[in-house]
């Protein structure tokens, strides 16, 4: 199963629909980590993942190997949850 991790800031106009995304699959048990890039800590996180747009929405599966990617934008939370499922 895929781990979801969404890297947001405060004042993204797009960000909104990526938490909402992170609540719904939340909703659904899917692991979610989530990186405000606005902290210290999200930043770090965000240049380790050289995460240039938001939000950004990336799948890893255990071993932290990349499954998905999608930058600048939110997708639908099916397309998520197949990746996730690896269906």
């Amino acid at each position: 199963m895929g781990i979801v991790k969404i890297f947001y800031k405060d004042d993204c106009p797009m960000c909104p629909m990526a938490k909402q995304l992170r609540d719904t699959l939340q909703e659904k048990n899917v692991a979610v980590s989530d990186f405000n890039v606005g902290t210290t800590d999200g930043l770090a996180e965000a240049t380790f993942y050289r995460v240039m747009a938001l939000p950004t929405i990336l799948i890893e599966d255990e071993a932290e190997n990349s499954l998905q990617e999608w930058r600048g934008s939110v997708p639908h939370v099916d397309e998520v949850l197949h990746v996730v499922h690896g269906l």
